[in-house]
């Protein structure tokens, strides 16, 4: 039995595990807090909590087979629960700590208040991490790299990343942050990964604002360009004058980028080889290196790399997943770090994956200024 036949059933067992156990507890919780007793309602409530993370199963199948605004509508909404189901699990156990907490001081106290303000807070918190989604920031770091050409001293450059342009956020929300990379009046454009969001479609359309781009564009895959296939990517992208990296360099007065596909399942990527056997490539030249993960971190320092670029983690997103996300990839799950003369920039990205949501977060593009 091959690995992928055993990891794949393990990984669906361990979701479905969780996601059972956590809507298990969102059922205690409110039943509990508000006192639900009747067996009527409290199946109600069961088929509820059963139904709302099932219904955005089949809505995601149903927008890979059929592509208008009722699926889309149904997408979007169903997608919300990943992200107000996660902000209620944690409003449930706060609203749990403060009532075990105020039960050592009164002894008696009504439930039924920390029900409601878990629900009032939720409300809240979710429909301010909707429209934070839709208002990606822009992050500004300077980043000194060794021996850089005069043409690049004092120039500015973009990283996008994780823009996950499907059913959700289509060509408007990519003309909207076209229009403000062009305000930037950047050197060149740094797309790292998950442009799409693996759903099929008019990809074409989708990535037509690419066109009105002022400067360069390089693009790199990442994970969600595998699930959707990296061809129709591509080809996608042949219809722009974005520049395609797929294992290769390509230098640009004086500064090389190189650009590492994420590789598909299956297919670990030797990352010390590939930058070995770029042709041309020059350590004691600066370089820019992007590959969507903040990973491989010592091979890039050690072949002398310049700077990383990645995305991928999204800064966790929705909270509280900020928490496991860190644990994961350390320090490195967000941000600029300096070693030496290497760093790496981790960004959050510009959209979103699941639930339109971003919370304990913002969605940003990085403005480099190189030095």
């Amino acid at each position: 039995m091959s690995r992928g036949a055993i990891v794949v059933p393990v990984f669906i067992l361990i979701a479905l595990s969780i996601l059972f156990f956590t809507h298990y507890f969102v059922y205690l919780s409110l039943t509990h807090f508000f006192g639900i007793a009747a067996p009527a309602w409290r199946t109600a409530l069961a088929v509820t909590l059963f139904l709302l993370p099932a219904t955005f199963i089949a809505s995601s199948i149903l927008a890979h087979r059929v592509d208008n605004v009722l699926s889309r509508t149904l997408y979007f909404c169903s997608s919300l629960w990943l992200g107000v189901g996660l902000t209620l699990l944690a409003a449930c156990v706060v609203a749990w700590a403060a009532w075990g907490a105020s039960r050592l001081v009164t002894h008696s106290p009504s439930p039924a208040w920390y029900g409601l303000a878990a629900l009032v807070f939720t409300g809240i918190y979710s429909a301010y991490g909707i429209w934070n989604a839709y208002h990606p920031r822009v992050e500004r770091i300077t980043v000194h790299l060794k021996n850089l050409p005069p043409a690049w001293r004092g120039k500015k450059v973009v990283q996008l990343s994780d823009v996950h342009l499907g059913r959700v956020l289509g060509t408007r929300f990519l003309d909207g942050l076209v229009e403000k990379v062009n305000a930037e009046d950047p050197a060149g454009v740094f797309i790292t990964g998950d442009l799409f969001d693996g759903t099929d479609g008019h990809l074409d359309e989708l990535v037509s604002p690419l066109n009105n781009l002022n400067a360069p564009a390089f693009f790199i895959t990442g994970n969600h360009e595998t699930f959707l296939g990296v061809e129709r990517a591509y080809a996608a992208l042949h219809t722009t004058r974005v520049r395609i990296l797929a294992d290769e360099m390509v230098t640009v007065d004086g500064l090389q980028v190189i650009g590492i596909s994420y590789p598909t399942r299956g297919h670990p990527v030797n990352f010390a080889k590939l930058l070995a056997q770029l042709p041309g490539f020059d350590p004691a030249l600066p370089s820019i290196l992007l590959y969507h993960s903040p990973t491989h971190r010592e091979e890039a320092k050690a072949a002398g790399i310049s700077l990383q670029l990645a995305g991928h983690v999204h800064r966790g997103q929705i909270f509280p997943i900020q928490l496991f996300t860190r644990l994961i990839y350390g320090k490195y799950y967000y941000g600029l770090h300096v070693d030496g003369d290497y760093a790496l920039y981790t960004t959050s990205g510009a959209g979103t994956w699941g639930a339109t949501m971003r919370t304990g977060n913002h969605p940003e593009f990085v403005v480099i200024h190189l030095e």
